[in-house]
């Protein structure tokens, strides 16, 4: 059995020391917060998990609030059209339930689950010259953390890389209060698109103080909805947020016109991140190697909500390459391979969807929306593609991939 560090709690370096830690391998996960803070601080993230990630979580046994969170059947797009009229409104059916849990509540538990166990969790924060003195005693270290000096270890490929600056301001905001749709009775994740400004998401989810819906405005930098600082007073990012709601999307305003309130005092999240593909093996100054997790190494925008299941893809991915190696040193050979089969199964197309739908639409994909809006066939594998991006190439990437699938659905 081997002996490895994992740096960092999160989605995918929690999972992949609980995976590994049950096959029996001694593990240390390295963290700069205790599970109170975490549970006390901010919101994190604004996941959504589909069936996929949520399978690799229930394979380990982790899939703890299946009883409490709110079991999303569906993903649905709105488009503004003039005078913040509702141009097309569809919603498509998962095959699967997704699910949504504040992730203030998921790390604390699985790395108390993780300690309980018999696991090292060391609260610390990691710098390189700590990594270079405890890389050497362990046989694979893992960097599942990128803040700080940690990110500079994975130098950006500039070839799967295509954007210098960020591509969309970010603002979240956790709340209570939201009436339910009048138009359809299941739970679903609604993308509200409005043409050269941004995207409003909304998000059934669970948090401490039970379900709620997660508001998240994403706005091109420089727009109207660039209207959110990291520094700003959480009541005053939900104002900001319902005052655009209520200017560009008003049937969702409507929802929340007799008053949402948010969830805690750390229910509110905003910042900018430009998305970048990054190297996955980086040496040490004292020469040892490490192997880069998730989004260290793929970090995409969140329009396409791939974020956490792309971890938890990622952790299922290393960790099927680990059980594969058996007893062979984990060398450079070894790191690079699990990247590259991370990349080609799931990253890769992943990265693919989420820049293309930061871009203004083309024609074919305008076409597909609105089609989707008309037959429900569309509509569904729309949404079933967010668990599953690698369907895109086969009908959406392309005009011709898109015609012969809008041309296959005439003649059935």
């Amino acid at each position: 059995m081997a002996k490895v560090l994992i740096v960092g709690a999160g989605q995918a370096g929690l999972q992949l020391a609980l995976g590994l830690q049950a096959d029996g391998h001694d593990v240390t996960v390295l963290t700069d917060r205790t599970p109170d803070e975490v549970r006390d601080g901010r919101v994190l993230s604004t996941q959504c998990m589909f069936g996929t990630a949520l399978g690799h979580e229930r394979a380990l046994g982790l899939a703890l609030w299946d009883a409490q969170a709110p079991a999303v059947a569906g993903l649905g797009v709105s488009v503004t059209g003039p005078e913040a009229a509702r141009v097309v409104d569809w919603v498509g059916r998962l095959d699967a339930p997704a699910q949504s849990v504040d992730q203030r509540l998921k790390m604390p538990a699985w790395l108390e689950l993780f300690a309980s166990r018999g696991g090292k969790a060391v609260i610390e924060a990691a710098t390189v010259a700590g990594l270079d003195a405890l890389a050497g005693d362990h046989d694979l270290t893992l960097i599942a953390s990128g803040k700080g000096e940690l990110a500079s270890l994975f130098p950006s490929d500039a070839e799967r890389s295509p954007y210098a600056t960020p591509q969309r301001a970010l603002a979240v905001s956790y709340v209570h209060g939201l009436a339910p749709r009048p138009e359809h009775d299941f739970p679903a994740v609604r993308c509200n698109i409005v043409p050269g400004i941004g995207e409003l998401f909304v998000i059934p989810a669970l948090t401490a103080s039970g379900p709620c819906d997660i508001l998240f405005w994403e706005g091109i930098p420089g727009g109207p909805l660039d209207a959110f600082e990291p520094a700003l007073a959480p009541e005053e990012q939900l104002r900001r947020t319902l005052d655009l709601m209520r200017e560009y999307t008003p049937w969702e305003f409507e929802r929340a016109s007799r008053g949402v309130q948010l969830t805690d005092a750390g229910a509110t999240l905003a910042g900018r991140f430009t998305p970048t593909v990054r190297r996955p093996v980086a040496e040490l100054p004292g020469g040892g190697l490490v192997l880069g997790v998730a989004d260290v190494v793929v970090s995409n925008d969140p329009i396409t909500g791939q974020g956490s299941n792309t971890a938890a893809k990622c952790a299922a991915a290393y960790l099927a390459a680990i059980r594969a190696h058996g007893d062979a040193p984990f060398d450079r050979a070894f790191a690079q391979g699990a990247f590259d089969a991370f990349w080609d199964s799931t990253a890769g197309v992943a990265t693919a969807w989420t820049n293309a739908m930061l871009a203004p639409p083309p024609e074919h994909v305008l076409q597909l929306i609105g089609a989707a809006g008309e037959i429900p066939a569309v509509a569904d594998r729309f949404a079933n593609g967010f668990d599953n991006p690698s369907d895109f190439p086969d009908w959406f990437f392309t005009p011709e991939a898109a015609d012969a699938y809008l041309a296959s659905l005439a003649r059935d």
